[in-house]
């Protein structure tokens, strides 16, 4: 039996495999009228593509937790019940695929109100749909980027509670599994770091304050989630820089805190949050930081980064690297990677009944 399509259990929630998706933007939701942040026939067909396909988890988009929370105003949200009904096609489905739906919940801060990769990604202004970015501190991720409007203590406290109501949300929409976005520079990413956080009051100086927003949006979200169901966090493992950033090792240490607080697996990933830095990139150069989460801090973890081959996800799962691998660019390449893969590993993977031919 393969590795790579064992069944993943956490709490009582089952994945099929361990070939899941991550979240990818489409930036492809409508910026204004009363569907505004809802899923479109895109998102089903995006999604769905990729459930057909065999990936047993799919990880559905950074989805604001509110109209600001948002990267771009053409991304998905959860603030309302609009949106509900509308994501309830895509989860249901998935379902039907025997996908497990997740959804990853993410308020973009400083790097909110940009427009679309493909016109450039610039900020975008109020006569563009745009709008006023928050942040830890009052400090713009780039020279692009303007300065963002320095959070009170009571706005850190509103977008607590609204995470805690997206959350609400996503299981009405019929999620199984919802992962917290914590990584690539945006808000919650930025309260962890001291690059971006020049805070000095309860959340920003030391590690324990820099910690604090993301450790109440953990608490607000486990509350409200039922027991049974697994919580997932997002990371960027270092900042990838030489000093005053984010590091592995406060990862590690930060892993064991999340896993004390109910969650249960980590997404790993790096970067995002300091502008020019230089990254090695290499096939699965983010693997090891996965592993140290693993590892070290004996937490479970997931793995990206350039995985594209069936045997090289295999061996990170063998290996102990990762208990499953988030595949993004080969996904978008591949929707059915999972039953390319299972075919050469001489693996089982469902397969739906009008594609049996293909078998």
């Amino acid at each position: 039996m393969s590795a790579l399509f064992e069944p993943y259990t956490l709490r009582s929630l089952t994945v099929p495999n361990r070939v899941w998706m991550p979240p990818m933007c489409q930036y492809s939701a409508a910026p204004e009228g009363p569907l505004t942040g809802a899923p479109t026939d895109w998102h089903l067909q995006h999604y769905g593509a990729r459930a057909a396909g065999g990936t047993g988890l799919i990880i559905v988009e950074a989805t604001g937790v509110s109209p600001e929370g948002r990267i771009s105003p053409y991304d998905l949200g959860i603030w309302n019940d609009e949106q509900v009904d509308a994501f309830r096609r895509i989860t249901s489905f998935l379902r039907s695929q025997n996908t497990v739906a997740g959804i990853q919940l993410g308020h973009a801060g400083r790097k909110a109100s940009t427009e679309r990769p493909w016109k450039g990604g610039a900020p975008l202004g109020p006569e563009e749909h745009g709008w006023q970015a928050v942040a830890p501190s009052a400090v713009p991720f780039d020279d692009r980027h303007a300065v963002p409007t320095e959070l009170t203590v009571e706005g850190i406290s509103e977008i607590v509670q609204q995470f805690a109501d997206a959350a609400r949300r996503s299981l009405d929409a019929g999620f199984e599994v919802v992962e917290i976005h914590g990584a690539h520079g945006y808000l919650i990413g930025e309260f962890l770091s001291p690059h971006s956080n020049r805070r000095t009051d309860a959340y920003g100086g030391s590690y324990e304050n820099r910690t604090r927003f993301a450790l109440e949006v953990v608490d607000a979200v486990r509350a409200v989630w039922p027991d049974g169901l697994p919580l997932f966090f997002r990371i960027s493992a270092t900042d990838w820089l030489e000093e005053n950033g984010w590091t592995a090792d406060d990862t590690v240490r930060f892993a064991a805190e999340l896993q004390a607080h109910g969650v249960d697996l980590i997404d790993v990933s790096t970067g995002g949050n300091a502008a020019g830095v230089r990254i090695p990139v290499e096939p699965g150069y983010q693997v090891p930081f996965a592993a140290r989460v693993r590892g070290e801090a004996g937490v479970p973890a997931a793995a990206v980064g350039l995985i594209t081959e069936p045997q090289q996800a295999e061996k990170i799962i063998v290996d102990g690297e990762a208990d499953a691998v988030l595949l993004g660019r080969e996904l978008l390449r591949d929707p059915s990677f999972a039953r390319h893969a299972a075919r050469e590993l001489g693996a089982d993977v469902h397969v739906p009944d009008q594609y049996h031919r293909s078998v």
